[in-house]
């Protein structure tokens, strides 16, 4: 059950990503199975394909977006820019060698930062 999980949040994840690089069905098909939970039969029925189409379509997506991350490498990149963040914002937090209004400063733009990520 864990690893499912953890692959819908990564094919998720990578969908953000790189999912308009996909044809139109397969961003359809990935939307419905991933973000809507519906069954292969299901989307068979919605997108007037087999089953089988569904499944083909849902292996060809995931293989490609892989593929881009695999190339591309932003989602290790966002990854290691977030924890990143994260440590500046804690050392700033828990300094005592910064002034306050500096501080608040200094947290508020790593916020704002935060929000492209």
């Amino acid at each position: 059950m864990i690893y499912l999980l953890e692959k819908t949040k990564k094919i998720g994840f990578l969908f953000d990503y790189y999912g308009k690089l996909l044809t139109e069905r397969q961003q359809n098909i990935i939307r419905l199975y991933y973000y809507h939970d519906l069954s292969l039969g299901e989307i068979a029925e919605k997108e007037d394909i087999s089953r089988q189409g569904v499944y083909d379509h849902l292996q060809r997506g995931e293989k490609i977006l892989l593929g881009y991350d695999q190339k591309l490498e932003f989602i290790e990149m966002f990854t290691n820019l977030k924890d990143e963040l994260e440590k500046i914002f804690t050392y700033i937090e828990d300094s005592s060698n910064i002034e306050n209004e500096e501080k608040e400063y200094l947290l508020t733009r790593i916020n704002n930062l935060k929000k492209y990520l």
